[in-house]
């Protein structure tokens, strides 16, 4: 923990003079976090005459909310409070809850957990629909749910709910804040997590703080980055990427009376100016307003964009990050069992620096994602294994959510220099990736559709459903295993794997988004289709694309949640020596210590589970040297096989293996 210095100790004891009443828990998190947060609002806001005074009121916003904290959530927080990095680094036991005796592990590092996201209008029509459909979460074996933004919005174009125009007003049509609270307790009693979107870059045009910064209010005038002429947009766009050209040139917009205001995503999407720290107070109250509807993992949108200066990209800027471990800083100190997890699409290294106890402990993992499409393809996994060699390791206390796809588009994200290395152009192959996907080169698989397709710079994302994508809608007999393939990725190589809901019965795109005028101009609604009830229906009929489907994933995620070695993020790499063989290993060593076992009967102490997946269109042997370093008897996982190693394993196209194995040694001697 870092010291008090006399400053903060000083306002420490200014801001304890003003809050109302005293409780021993909440006195003790503001004693271990308010050293952070000060010096993370001095260094942010120190050159304000009004930065303690936001301090000071964010402080008061936190004692109040802890006071209408239900003591469900307080006894949930107690069960999952971590220490933070300053704390951990600090040596010091101030909690017995939190830091004596082994570290603690994170929830979220169970092998058991398992993710779903889905939009509440699409796959259930509201709240109390959404409800209704908790059982059969529980029957897939879900341990999470992502309720997609479900929030206020403008009527119209609306991102996708990604325009917040009110955080405490539920959409309508979907229900209330009282079925949104219900629903988190319905899900904690059937033993589900549930995650909801923090949209803090930016609001709808018509919130509340919106108009009055139009109308210059006093206090709200400086909420929104507004500028009286183009001066200085024309010298902020000289070094700030275009992100929707479809929507409107640059990053801003004109507002009627010829003012321009920033809005780096759609033209009704405003940012918030975070350069004053009133903004930094009011969003923190909202924060804290939806930990206390009961909600276990805030999805931070747009992390990279939230900080602007001038004459640099203004995405993850440093002050982006300090403003994330700010905000981590108030949850810590309101609402510790809540965690957040980070969006951030930007430069694989960029992802990686959003990953921390102090900032986001979740991130997704966008660039597994895409090099996961880019192998299908390509039938080639060296862009995905150079990845998982390189760019899988995170500190301890974090974990990756790992994604087939999402609500979004697909962005060809790997890094230039790593394909380089592999002698990939990665312009021409990014090319080369949308027109796959899309359908446009001949022989593709793929039925997807591009997005934001920029004539200008040829720049282009893909979007569709995982079944269309990998060949099911176009009848593709190898559909149906890519499906399966993709996500025993997800499943194998260590985080929260998630499934986009539907995904598990094999749905595909709809177009009819064409038809809507208020979706036609944003492609991402093909793969945003509703409940797919005639595949649901047939679920259990294995004779159907989505029987088989979903008996396979029911699969995966039973034998996931049944092997310790796949808790944790540790990836050990192995080399499988057949050119379109992914392989890996998971140990039991690097697993969060459960004390569940192998939840088969099995002891996994001191085994390694060993995944191969086979991307290519033929079989793949991995001959017996190769495997020698292990016993020449294993156990496959999936199919709960026998296997002998000795004279090598042959892998059919498209096909997975999940092997338990020991080394060598663990044999012993031969008896006579």
């Amino acid at each position: 923990m870092p010291a008090l210095n006399a400053d903060a100790a000083r306002d420490l004891d200014t801001i304890r003079d003003a809050l109302l009443g005293g409780d021993r828990e909440f006195d003790r998190r503001l004693d271990e976090h308010f050293p952070r947060l000060h010096a993370l609002f001095f260094r942010l806001y120190g050159d304000r005459a009004d930065g303690f005074e936001a301090l000071r009121d964010t402080i008061l916003i936190a004692g109040e909310s802890w006071d209408a904290r239900a003591q469900p959530l307080r006894d949930r927080d107690a069960e999952r409070e971590l220490p933070s990095e300053s704390h951990a680094d600090s040596g010091t036991s101030d909690t017995l809850s939190v830091t004596s005796g082994a570290p603690k592990q994170p929830w979220f590092a169970d092998n058991r957990l398992v993710g779903g996201v889905a939009y509440v209008d699409r796959y259930a029509s509201d709240l109390a629909g959404m409800r209704a459909r908790i059982p059969d979460l529980k029957d897939l074996g879900l341990g999470w749910l992502h309720l997609m933004p479900l929030f206020r919005t403008p009527e119209g174009d609306d991102d996708g709910g990604y325009a917040v125009s009110s955080y405490r007003e539920v959409d309508p049509a979907l229900g209330t804040i009282a079925d949104l609270r219900q629903t988190a307790t319905e899900l904690h009693e059937a033993g589900l997590s549930l995650v909801l979107d923090f949209v803090f870059n930016h609001t709808a045009s018509d919130h509340e703080w919106a108009r009055k910064a139009v109308a210059g209010e006093p206090g709200y005038e400086d909420f929104y980055l507004i500028f009286p002429d183009r001066e200085l947009p024309d010298r902020y766009e000289q070094t700030v990427r275009e992100i929707f050209p479809d929507d409107h040139p640059g990053s801003f917009i004109q507002l009627p009376d010829g003012r321009w205001i920033w809005s780096t995503f759609h033209h009704y999407q405003w940012d918030l100016n975070y350069a004053n720290p009133t903004v930094f107070r009011a969003m923190a109250g909202e924060m804290l307003f939806l930990a206390n509807l009961g909600v276990d993992v805030l999805r931070m949108d747009a992390v990279a964009f939230i900080w602007k200066q001038l004459g640099t990209p203004s995405e993850s800027l440093p002050e982006a990050h300090l403003l994330l471990q700010a905000f981590n800083a108030v949850l810590a100190i309101a609402a510790p069992g809540v965690v957040f997890l980070s969006e951030a699409i930007v430069h694989p290294d960029e992802v990686v620096d959003y990953i921390s106890t102090d900032e986001a402990r979740l991130s997704y993992n966008p660039l597994q994602m895409a090099l996961t499409w880019e192998a299908l393809a390509t039938r080639d996994p060296r862009l995905l294994r150079q990845a998982l060699e390189r760019r899988h390791t995170l500190p301890d206390g974090t974990a990756w959510v790992n994604y087939v796809r999402g609500h979004d588009d697909i962005g060809w994200t790997f890094a230039d220099e790593d394909a380089a290395e592999l002698g990939i152009d990665a312009g021409a192959h990014r090319r080369f990736l949308n027109e796959f996907y899309s359908g446009r080169f001949e022989g593709s698989f793929a039925r997807g559709v591009l997005f934001q397709e920029n004539p200008r710079t040829g720049d282009a994302r893909v979007a569709g459903t995982t079944a269309s994508l990998a060949g099911v809608e176009a009848r593709d007999p190898a559909g149906v295993q890519r499906v399966v393939l993709a996500h025993s990725i997800a499943f194998s190589t260590g985080g929260v794997p998630l499934i986009y809901l539907g995904d598990e019965v094999g749905q595909l795109n709809d177009y009819s988004y064409a038809d809507d005028p208020e979706r036609a101009r944003d492609s991402r609604w093909v793969n945003r289709p509703e409940y797919p009830a005639e595949a649901y229906a047939s679920r259990d009929d294995e004779r159907t694309v989505a029987g088989w489907l979903h008996r396979w994933m029911r699969r995966l995620i039973e034998v996931r949640q049944a092997t310790p070695e796949l808790a944790g993020t540790t990836l050990l790499p192995f080399d499988a020596r057949s050119p379109h063989v992914l392989a890996f290993q998971r140990t039991a060593d690097s697993a969060s210590a459960l004390g569940d076992g192998a939840g088969d009967g099995s002891d996994a102490t001191g085994s390694t589970v060993l995944v191969l997946a086979n991307f290519g269109d033929e079989d793949a042997e991995i001959s017996a040297e190769v495997l020698s370093g292990f016993a020449p008897i294993a156990t496959e996982l999936i199919t709960s096989r026998v296997v002998s190693l000795g004279g090598g394993i042959v892998l059919e196209p498209r096909h997975l293996a999940w092997l338990r194995v020991q080394p060598a040694a663990a044999a012993g001697p031969e008896r006579f």
